[in-house]
């Protein structure tokens, strides 16, 4: 796909002004596909005897294992539970700490607070916007237990350094992959590589179960806690108890109801077959998007060169030395021609629960701050046609002549 911004479009007045919209409906910067195969999928479990805890959970997770190149996998209820239970099966608790970046949703530090632990944030690198494990390092303290890097939009983190650092410390990486399903780092699955990697079957994802999660990894025993620790902390599922003919279980920790249903999971299983086409489809978005925006008063995305990016999102970071307007401004500007864009994220320590509960102060991150301060998140999805990605470059255009 090879898309070129149209240079009759720059003329025109904004939409935002009174001009005429790019688009008449508007493009949303994330969407879910469904087909009509999926639909039959989920009817056939509706129609089976299992709603949930029922066989489809196992087959999903043993063929999203064997997808991302790890021994297991054990699904949640949503990207957010599957972080909680990583953080509960690293042995998080009241007195222990873990380290992640504040550029990221706030799924990511809230799974610490759920155990009673306190997230510490590290500034992220200026060229990809993941943790920086340099800033990390300075970080860690006797009650450090884990470190939690994002992939953030799709590109892996420096995971080589982050395991470096827990051998050397005796932690545990929980990656949270919720953006990355499908990307590689060092020609390895992301999925295969940390002690526990996490993953959202949001709708926007590459996905979807409508909602739910995964956690991966290669530890017998952490898969086991996890499964618990998803089922009220018993010992046993309604399944495998009915099969036997038995009634008696125990409750060995104290969990949670984070299961996934069969209706989930026959969804999840239907789109798995066609990841690699929705990976290829958000590849060459990204691939048209770098050429058509190149010249441009603003910083693409860096792919470092042993990762393999799988493009949750397009974050952009607009150059506004070089613009006469604000990033309010040409978020507006760029809604009105409907086109619709985001900002990923306000970090996780200004929200005013964690300035309050913490007392951060501006910048304490400056990093994530800046970046914060310039981002703007194009569509990306794996459903928009090439008319959708040709809108979105010549609303850029437009906007971006306009205010610079």
């Amino acid at each position: 796909m090879r898309i070129m911004a149209t240079c009759e479009t720059t003329s025109h007045e904004l939409a935002i002004h009174g001009g005429v919209p790019v688009r008449d409906t508007l493009l949303p910067y994330g969407r879910q596909s469904i087909s009509e195969e999926s639909i039959q999928t989920v009817v056939g479990v509706l129609r089976s005897d299992w709603l949930t805890t029922g066989p489809k959970i196992p087959e999903f997770e043993q063929a999203f294992a064997k997808y991302v190149a790890a021994d297991y996998a054990v699904s949640f209820s949503s990207g957010t539970a599957a972080l909680h239970g990583a953080a509960f099966a690293a042995g998080l608790e009241s007195g222990k700490e873990a380290i992640t970046t504040p550029l990221t949703f706030a799924a990511t530090a809230n799974c610490i607070l759920y155990t009673g632990a306190t997230p510490v944030f590290a500034d992220v690198s200026p060229r990809t916007l993941n943790l920086d494990p340099g800033e990390v390092a300075g970080r860690i303290s006797s009650r450090t237990r884990a470190l939690i890097p994002v992939d953030y939009a799709g590109h892996p983190a420096e995971l080589e350094a982050f395991l470096e650092l827990a051998d050397k410390h005796g932690l545990i990486v929980i990656e949270d992959a919720c953006h990355a399903l499908g990307a590689a780092y060092k020609n390895r699955r992301i999925g295969s590589i940390s002690q526990m990697t996490v993953f959202s079957f949001h709708p926007v994802k590459h996905l979807t179960t409508g909602e739910g999660g995964m956690v991966t990894t290669n530890d017998a025993g952490l898969a086991e806690t996890l499964r618990r620790f998803r089922n009220h902390g018993i010992s046993s599922d309604a399944r495998s108890r009915q099969a036997s003919g038995q009634w008696f279980y125990e409750m060995v920790l104290l969990g949670f109801n984070y299961r996934l249903t069969d209706i989930a999971c026959a969804l999840g299983l239907q789109q798995l077959n066609n990841l690699d086409g929705n990976l290829s489809r958000r590849r060459a978005i990204a691939a048209s998007y770098k050429a058509a925006f190149s010249e441009l008063p603003m910083t693409l995305p860096v792919v470092a060169d042993d990762a393999i990016p799988a493009w949750h999102l397009y974050p952009v970071r607009l150059q506004l030395e070089r613009l006469s307007g604000t990033r309010a401004q040409v978020f507006a500007a760029l809604r009105a021609e409907n086109i619709g864009v985001n900002v990923h994220y306000i970090p996780v320590h200004m929200h005013p629960y964690y300035r309050e509960r913490f007392s951060y102060r501006p910048d304490d991150f400056p990093r994530a701050e800046l970046a914060y301060e310039q981002l703007i998140s194009l569509p990306m999805f794996h459903g928009m046609t090439d008319q959708d990605a040709e809108d979105v470059v010549r609303a850029v255009h437009k906007v971006l002549h306009w205010f610079s």
